[in-house]
């Protein structure tokens, strides 16, 4: 657009200037009319680049569409090993540092010690040793990494040690008002966390007996607990759906996490990262251990979840009450496989319950502890490939 039509409608009626010569007055009036125009064309300018600057603005602050991340591949997973034996639910389990065998308690009041080559090849033979001791349901077990000790805790308010060279009772921790629902051992320090019905967690030194500490404020049961070689050090879950994180050090809580909205009964702590999962009637959640961060939602599960194990390779499995099985890629929260577990012969279809679980030390066989009496064996598809078990995209 040419200057002069562009500048015509800022032009007004011609101004009278007071002067006393006419020649004056003439010179100054042409004066004004390019002043005029000059200031009108600059501004023309001026607002074209404003223009543009806005449009490259617009187009810089302009954000991208959030990437979802692809989900890692894992090989579904499929039943190797029914292993039968107990004569009640299997409530707990734990493996050997050597990953050569492996304990269940059960409610049949005994402690099974297994070996598991055998069991995983379905051998006879697997069944290494009974111990007896407790009068009732046997709910945590845990193997020390550094002394030959295998330690028990059950619903008749006792927590015993085991030496396992003499297969004998050693040591008893006196302390609990009711059961006692798990036990976890410090992976560093010589200390033993156990929960129970009375509410709260106690922290015992493993060689003297004595009760070093009572983690108390949970208004329901402690059903789950969580060990860390640093602060967090201890990880709590109760029936009263909070979630708490303890410094050990000064006994106090460091945050009480209230998302849940159900009783807390599982809590797992990733081996490979500081952040943990927890697990209830409404839903599993991932956390950071730290600060105690909410990451994201796990849903899937229709059922209260028991059980959670995590492994190396990034494999979350969840077990539910009624027999459901969910295998998660644990970075990405993508449920890769769902299945469900077949109850032995003889058996109720309500006793499909998932009770406890566990992989073994390799990461390569998961067991599961069940309501049918049973324990199941986990493994891999070795001849699963991406192409014959892709990833559902779509549904993720």
């Amino acid at each position: 657009m040419p200057i002069k039509s562009a500048t015509a409608q800022y032009e007004t009626p011609q101004m009278l200037l007071l002067t006393d010569k006419p020649g004056e007055a003439a010179e100054t009036a042409q004066l004004t009319a390019q002043e005029r125009t000059t200031t009108s064309a600059q501004a023309l300018v001026a607002h074209s680049s404003t223009a543009d600057f806005a449009k490259s603005t617009a187009m810089v602050a302009r954000r991208a569409p959030p990437k979802v991340p692809k989900p890692q591949w894992h090989a579904p997973w499929e039943l190797s090993a029914v292993v039968s034996g107990h004569l009640g639910w299997v409530r707990s389990i734990a493996f050997d540092p050597s990953n050569e065998w492996f304990a269940t308690g059960s409610a049949d009041r005994t402690i099974k010690i297994w070996d598991l080559a055998k069991c995983c090849a379905g051998a006879e033979g697997g069944l290494k040793l009974t111990l007896t001791g407790h009068i009732s349901a046997i709910r945590g077990l845990a193997v020390s990494p550094r002394h030959p000790y295998l330690f028990s805790a059950g619903e008749d308010k006792m927590v015993k040690c085991w030496d396992l060279e003499q297969n004998k009772v050693v040591r008893h921790y006196h302390g609990h008002l009711s059961g006692v629902f798990d036990l976890k051992i410090h992976p560093t320090l010589d200390l033993l966390v156990t929960g129970g019905r009375d509410c709260v967690a106690r922290v015992w030194d493993i060689r003297t007996k004595h009760e070093i500490q009572v983690l108390g404020g949970h208004s329901g049961a402690v059903a789950s607990i969580a060990t860390n070689t640093v602060d967090p050090q201890v990880i709590t879950g109760s029936h009263d759906s909070t979630i708490k994180l303890w410094d050990l050090a000064a006994g106090k809580t460091m945050t009480t996490l209230t998302h849940h909205k159900k009783a807390v009964r599982s809590v797992c702590v990733n081996p490979r990262e500081f952040s943990f999962v927890s697990a209830s009637a409404d839903n599993m959640k991932k956390w950071q251990c730290r600060d105690g961060k909410f990451l994201k939602n796990l849903s899937g599960h229709n059922s209260v979840i028991n059980t959670l194990a995590i492994n190396e390779d990034g494999v979350l499995v969840s077990g539910g009450d009624d027999g459901t099985l969910n295998f998660w890629d644990y970075d990405s929260g993508y449920c890769f496989q769902k299945t469900q577990t077949v109850v032995q012969p003889g058996s109720l279809d309500a006793e499909s319950g998932i009770f406890a679980s566990c992989f073994d030390l390799s990461g390569s066989r998961f067991i599961t502890c069940e309501a049918d009496k049973t324990l199941k064996i986990w493994k891999e598809n070795t001849e699963a490939t991406e192409d014959s078990h892709p990833i559902d995209m779509k549904s993720w």
